[in-house]
């Protein structure tokens, strides 16, 4: 199961990213494109689990919801940069569908988009965990493990940058 579900179908080479060409933000064209009457229905439904659980989440303007556990003091990767992470995958109702103990390494910008739009904001070291709606997942497809339309969270350790 390792990290089939956070790679797309091919894997560019490991990259870094310079000052001057470092982005953090995805483009607004990418977000759009995100069906947005789904996306509206996805972050109403993960923000009732939130308050369920009187777990107080980062709103993120996107939709994105995330927590801090621990914050890191390192670098804050770019969408280019080559990340070392761990994770856990579970969907809402607790079931873990993908998790890596070790640290695996892949470029940001060939993850998932919740993970692109949340990255960027946290510094190596970090532990957070994301609610992701399904439209920044895997959106209508489904996989092994993983419903279509599936709205996700994810805890990461994010290694180094």
């Amino acid at each position: 199961m390792r990290s089939v579900y956070l790679l797309p179908v091919f894997v560019l080479a490991l990259l870094g990213c310079s000052d001057d060409e470092c982005t953090t933000r995805v483009s607004q064209s990418r977000l759009d494109a995100v069906n947005q009457a789904k996306l509206t229905q996805d972050v109403a439904a993960i923000d009732v689990f939130l308050d369920d659980a009187g777990i107080a989440a980062i709103e993120d303007p996107s939709g994105m919801r995330y927590v801090i556990t621990l914050e890191g003091t390192g670098t804050k990767p770019c969408l280019e940069s080559a990340i070392t992470f761990k994770y856990k995958g579970m969907l809402m109702d607790g079931t873990v569908f993908d998790e890596s103990t070790t640290g695996l390494t892949y470029p940001l910008k060939n993850l998932i988009l919740g993970w692109q739009i949340v990255l960027p904001k946290l510094k190596a070291g970090t532990k957070a965990t994301l609610y992701i709606p399904s439209g920044f997942g895997y959106g209508p497809a489904a996989l092994p493990g993983i419903p279509a339309n599936s709205n996700l969270i994810f805890e990461i350790e994010l290694v180094s940058v």
